[in-house]
């Protein structure tokens, strides 16, 4: 059975879909349909939230899960109404943090994003950093990378690139190693000016496989024995600069990126 979860705010979503997918993770095997409901500031936009919610509740034969970061009650009453289910992640934390701290919040509209206000930039930044730097787009802004994510193409370089930035706002470049790299045996030079922001992403043979004949059927860059002599060379490549790499064939890209940092020590660093 299909359940929808709804992450409803009353600014980015960020919040309430973080912490919302976060605690679902914890359940194997359902079959969950996301969405981020943005802005929901006024009582016109709550009464539209409501009436998609009730269409999947509908759809689904369930009700759906909420979500919310919405500090206005008046919204939340509105909310209330839906036939889903609700979750209101502020009241979950805030009782016990202030009583922990000894002082009540202050519990206003935008206020994470207001505390928040430095990150968001850095977070926007490093997307576009992402995305101006992607397969080697751009070797001359190698020098603001934390990181450098090598590998074959499609091994999983540009979705954490994108993760990255968006959740931690890391500037995050990569670079697809070609035939002709390979052939070369070695590294291109702008990548050994910069090997120790280097990281390398690897996968098993026959996924890649699988993933390339998707966007190229039946091609030569699609095939196993081609995907298998790519990653076999890559991997020698890596070992051989003493470059840091994982198998990403069974990880997802939070977990690609959570080790990434965890071996390059990024959390800690400092703009």
């Amino acid at each position: 059975m299909k359940r929808t979860a709804f992450f409803v705010s009353d600014g980015t979503g960020i919040t309430a879909e973080t912490l919302g997918e976060a605690l679902l993770a914890q359940f194997e095997g359902l079959e969950m349909e996301f969405v981020r409901m943005p802005y929901v500031d006024t009582q016109d936009k709550a009464r539209a939230a409501v009436e998609e919610i009730n269409a999947a509740a509908a759809r689904d034969g369930c009700a759906p899960l909420i979500f919310d970061t919405v500090v206005d009650q008046h919204l939340r009453q509105i909310l209330g109404t839906s036939a889903g289910s609700m979750f209101d992640i502020f009241a979950t934390f805030l009782a016990p943090l202030e009583q922990a701290l000894g002082k009540p919040s202050s519990f206003t509209v935008g206020g994470f994003h207001h505390a928040q206000h430095h990150h968001y930039y850095q977070r926007i930044d490093a997307i576009h950093y992402a995305m101006a730097n992607d397969d080697g787009a751009s070797g001359s802004e190698y020098a603001r990378a934390d990181v450098i994510l090598v590998g074959v193409s499609r091994s999983g370089k540009t979705p954490s690139c994108v993760y990255l930035a968006m959740q931690f706002g890391v500037h995050a470049a990569n670079y697809p190693i070609t035939e002709e790299d390979l052939d070369r045996g070695r590294l291109p030079p702008v990548l050994v000016a910069a090997q120790e922001r280097l990281f390398g992403l690897t996968i098993d043979p026959e996924r890649l496989a699988s993933i390339r004949h998707a966007r190229r059927p039946d091609s030569r860059y699609a095939s196993i024995r081609q995907c298998e002599d790519e990653v076999r060379q890559v991997e020698g490549l890596f070992r051989r600069y003493r470059i840091p790499f994982l198998n990403t064939t069974r990880m997802s890209v939070e977990e690609i990126a959570t080790r990434i940092m965890m071996e390059k020590a990024i959390q800690g660093r400092k703009r």
